[in-house]
């Protein structure tokens, strides 16, 4: 190795550098991160081996750690209230799927040359997907509201049961044999679930306490619930081994569904240590992984991986939610959608040295030991296709279902003026989705007959902020007539749809013109202002008032913006560029182009304007 003498603190340094700059890459060029993260770990497991620099007890103990840390902040976000629709599919999904994946997965390795022992442990591993290929897919897709519950509930429910049916049948292999063994697996089941259940309701009730009576300070929420996280887990394994995760999934849907229990400023995060772990994860444990070893399994991983996507996946799903109210657009995506993640990548890992330790005390074992050494390049290289193929097309798929946008170019506008309804409907009418959510239904009559959609809700409720269907939504612009709404709708939805796709009208400057910096507003607390001039909403009512209506003009050569600008004098407002799909705010720090796009604004209406219209 060349970098065999690096101590651990600049190991972790250079994983944590070399993990953020790949999701940052990843993330520029729209490629699955974890794609990025392999290659990166790939790399640099040719420099340091990853066991040599930590040690393996220290290894693996931060792995599963941080597993159950990543299951914990996924279990958090799942809402029982999404499945009160979709409780038989979800229910199925996590059963009777999983036993059929199973099954095949099994034939299928055994078909392929593996012992059945450990054609059974390969496929109980890689019946799990996992949030931590599921939730960057899902980030990056933007599917419906239904299609993302099931595939959360179905990454997050299967991954410790997937755990923990390759630990009763490696417990199984160690015995002797699963059929003798199967009254003590039996008895390990039920003790795995009454362990799991006890710690985690006896945990989500304590923290539930704590918080309801404010005995934890706000800074310390954070790390409390992380305390527990991480305290429940190896706890839970030390009363029963392998029952950690499946603990701490339980702690996490029930602190996250208690009624009025806040705790969104603990699951973001979460949501930060989850990326930080996921990326360290994936560079550390494919740097274990030589490039001999995976041209060693290439052609049957290969083929593995063939059978996986083509039949097993697709047989299972099917099969699985035969009878259910699952439309047949969601079957077909759900059937093409089963990335591998760190969950089985880190299992397949451990099971494999463990089988090779025992090996040395049980001659019997060595037979079994000497294929256990393929599991571990097997399973990466399964991790790396899966992620590959459903990242890359299930999006174009998806999109062609009418189940999620890809690249959503949509505008939710937080309001129901006339102008803001004219704005709408100009878009909709170019095909840009467009959705108007106002807390007066009646207000929305105009946005209704003019067949826009539209919902009727306060954007600040639980509902809108975590229930609102956003598929194809990629932009929101809040200009309600209450600035607060506007600047808390606006930080609210930065957490969907990011920072620099959240817009909020500029606040009157009427009532203060002192220029006091006590009584000006912070920008951390404020979004960007959409609209060249930004005005504030009074200003736009006042253009209206005064005949200024919103229209769609192309830009050409023989009609540049300046020829328009010149046109329709200083009082045009500038909002949109339209090229195509694509959707662009134009605000006072933007350059729109001259020519090539349409642009939507508020100009006074002229009979004159035919010259460029379009």
């Amino acid at each position: 190795m060349v970098l065999d003498d690096i101590g651990p603190a600049p190991y972790l340094a250079v994983v944590l550098v070399v993990s953020v700059i790949a999701q940052w890459l990843a993330w520029q060029v729209r490629m699955p991160a974890i794609l990025a993260l392999l290659l990166v770990g790939f790399g640099l497991g040719r420099l340091v081996a990853p066991e040599q620099v930590l040690g393996r007890e220290v290894l693996f103990g931060g792995v599963t750690i941080a597993v159950g840390i990543i299951l914990f902040e996924g279990s958090m976000s799942l809402r029982l209230k999404h499945v009160r629709d979709l409780g038989k599919p979800v229910l199925r999904l996590c059963t009777v799927t999983v036993a059929i994946a199973w099954a095949l997965i099994t034939l299928t390795a055994w078909l392929l040359g593996f012992r059945l022992p450990l054609a059974l442990l390969l496929g109980a591993i890689l019946v799990v997907t996992g949030p931590t290929v599921i939730a960057p897919i899902l980030r990056q897709l933007r599917p419906t509201r239904r299609v993302s519950s099931l595939l959360r509930w179905e990454g997050i429910v299967v991954d410790p049961l997937g755990a923990l049916l390759a630990v009763l049948v490696f417990q199984g292999v160690l015995i002797g044999g699963l059929g003798e063994a199967l009254p003590e697996l039996l008895w390990a089941v039920v003790k795995t679930l009454l362990v799991s259940v006890a710690i985690a309701l006896a945990l989500g009730i304590l923290l539930e306490f704590l918080m309801r009576r404010h005995a934890v300070p706000d800074f310390l929420h954070g790390v409390t619930f992380l305390a527990a996280a991480v305290g429940g887990l190896v706890g839970a394994n030390a009363v029963q081994d392998q029952s950690g995760l499946l603990t701490v999934t339980i702690l996490g849907v029930y602190v996250g569904n208690r009624p009025d229990l806040h705790v969104e400023h603990v699951a973001e995060f979460k949501e930060h240590l989850q990326v930080l772990f996921v990326g360290g994860l994936f560079v550390v444990l494919a740097g274990r992984i030589s490039p001999r070893q995976i041209l060693d399994v290439a052609p049957q991983a290969l083929l593995f991986v063939l059978v996986l996507i083509v039949v097993v996946r697709p047989v299972s799903v099917l099969i699985g939610l035969w009878g259910t109210k699952v439309t047949r657009s969601e079957r077909i995506l759900l059937a093409c959608m089963a990335p591998r993640g760190i969950v089985a990548a880190a299992v397949s890992s451990i099971f494999a040295l463990a089988i090779a330790s025992a090996a040395h005390d049980r001659p019997g074992l060595r037979t079994l030991a000497g294929q256990a050494d393929r599991l571990v390049p097997v399973v990466f290289v399964v991790v790396v296709c899966t992620v590959a193929i459903y990242g890359f097309g299930v999006g174009r798929l998806a999109e062609r279902l009418g189940l999620a946008s890809p690249s959503p170019q949509g505008a939710l506008f937080v309001g129901d003026q006339d102008w803001v309804v004219q704005a709408a409907r100009v878009l909709d009418e170019g095909g840009i989705h467009t959705l108007v959510v106002s807390r007066h239904y009646r207000s929305l009559a105009g946005a209704r007959m003019s067949g826009l959609p539209t919902v009727t809700a306060n954007i600040l409720s639980d509902y809108a902020v975590k229930d609102m269907e956003l598929a194809g939504i990629g932009t929101l612009i809040a200009c309600t007539p209450e600035e607060e709404v506007n600047a808390t709708a606006a930080r609210e939805f930065a957490h969907v749809l990011g920072r620099a796709h959240v817009y909020q009208l500029r606040r009157d400057q009427t009532e203060d013109r002192s220029g006091d910096q006590r009584k000006a507003e912070a920008r951390h607390l404020s979004a960007r202002f959409p609209f060249r001039p930004a005005l504030s909403e009074p200003e736009l009512e006042e253009r209206v008032a005064a005949g200024m209506t919103v229209k769609r003009t192309r830009l050409s050569e023989a009609f540049t913006l300046d020829d328009f600008l010149a046109r329709y004098g200083e009082q045009t407002v500038l909002m949109f560029a339209v090229k195509g799909d694509q959707l662009e705010v134009l605000h006072e720090g933007s350059k729109p182009p001259q020519t090539g796009v349409s642009v939507v604004a508020l100009v006074h209406d002229r009979k004159d304007e035919a010259a460029g219209a379009g």
